[in-house]
Formats: structure tokens, C-alpha cells, sequence
């Protein structure tokens, strides 16, 4: 049975030349954990967040080149997509993993989501952890602990630039213990989920 713990060699997926094989690698190491992870906590995100869930596994189609540098899954509400809504990811980089609430660029609704962050920024900075770290742009692996960030200087960035992204969650080291055991996982994704939730439920009104 595949478990969702994460070992060194799916870090070094990343480190495999040529499309097709690193996409062979994804396939076979790193995608069939990330099916495990939906099957156990789909319903338990359903649960924390009021509504149905759908997994949704990236599979890189549109690569002809390029190997993938990084690798996700998302929960969404949207069973046919979750680039276009809010959505909660997990995914990989060489150097770590992360635990997201994703806020994208294709999102249709980013000004009216960013206006209601700037509105409620004192519960958020009160509701979420000064370790959790934030990226302005998932095409890089780059991210800054909210502790380290102007959050009202990201937020009105995120209103005002077209291209503009807001993810916030965790970063786990290839070589965290909670990574190789599958439990103390699950528990951590739900407990980070359930901190995210206020931002969550804020862009979804």
C-alpha cells in the first residue's frame, strides 16, 4: 500500500534531466502519494470547509519541453478546475514541501477577495501563525514568513496587478520527521487548513 510520507528521492525527482523521465518519476513515485492524501482527507476538508471538495493532481499536459520543476495537488470545490477559485495545495520543490492556500492569477474575483482581505488584515495577522510564509508568484519557489512581510503592501498588490498571486501555508524540509510519517501529515495538512480557513471563507462570500 502507498503510503503519504515523502522520502528523499522524491525530492530528487527534480534533479532528473528530460521531460519524460521526470514525468515518469512524478508518475510513478510522487503521484500515486498525492492520490493517497486525497482519498484520506477529501472528506475531512469537506468537513472544514462546508462544502464538497474534488482532488485535482497536476499531470504537466501541456509540457512538450520543459520538465516540470515543481509538482501539486489542489482541493477545490470545482470539480472541473481549481485554477479560476481559492483552492488548497500540496506540492513539492527539490528543496520542500508546501502546504498552500493558493490564490492564483486566473482567479476572475481577485479584487473583490483582495478588498475583503485588506478589510479584515488585523484578524488574519491575528488568526495565522507568524511561521507561516507567503509567495507572490508560484513559478518560484521563494517565499517569506508572514512575520517578515508587509501584508497590507501584498494584499493591495495582489488587488492591483494583473498577474498579481497570494499563497500562504507552510514549508516543510525534505528531512522534517513529519514527512515520513503519514499520520503526523494528515494532521498537520488539516490543522494548516483549519488555520487557513478565515482567508478561505473571507474570498468565497
Amino acid at each position: 500500500m502507498v503510503l503519504a510520507e515523502f522520502t528523499s528521492q522524491d525530492f530528487q525527482t527534480f534533479e532528473i534531466d528530460g521531460l519524460e523521465e521526470r514525468m515518469e518519476a512524478i508518475r510513478s513515485n510522487i503521484q500515486p502519494k498525492f492520490q493517497r492524501i486525497g482519498e484520506e482527507l477529501d472528506r475531512d476538508i469537506a468537513d472544514i470547509t462546508g462544502q464538497d471538495m474534488y482532488v485535482h493532481i497536476a499531470r504537466h499536459a501541456r509540457r512538450t519541453k520543459n520538465p516540470p520543476n515543481d509538482t501539486w495537488m489542489a482541493f477545490c470545490h470545482d470539480k472541473r478546475g481549481y485554477k479560476k477559485h481559492p483552492h488548497f495545495q500540496i506540492g513539492l520543490w527539490d528543496d520542500h514541501l508546501f502546504v498552500w492556500l493558493a490564490y492564483i492569477y486566473e482567479l476572475p474575483d481577485k479584487q473583490k477577495m483582495a478588498e475583503s482581505f485588506l478589510n479584515h488584515i488585523d484578524d488574519i495577522r491575528q488568526s495565522v501563525p507568524d511561521d507561516y510564509v507567503i509567495s507572490l508568484d508560484h513559478t518560484k519557489k521563494d517565499a517569506k514568513k508572514l512575520a517578515d512581510i508587509d501584508l497590507e503592501q501584498a494584499f493591495s498588490r495582489f488587488r492591483d496587478v494583473k498577474k498579481a498571486e497570494f499563497l500562504i501555508g507552510k514549508h516543510y524540509q525534505p528531512d522534517a520527521p513529519v514527512l515520513k510519517d503519514e499520520q503526523a501529515f494528515l494532521y498537520d495538512v488539516k490543522t494548516t487548513f483549519k488555520t487557513l480557513l478565515p482567508l478561505y471563507q473571507l474570498s468565497m462570500v
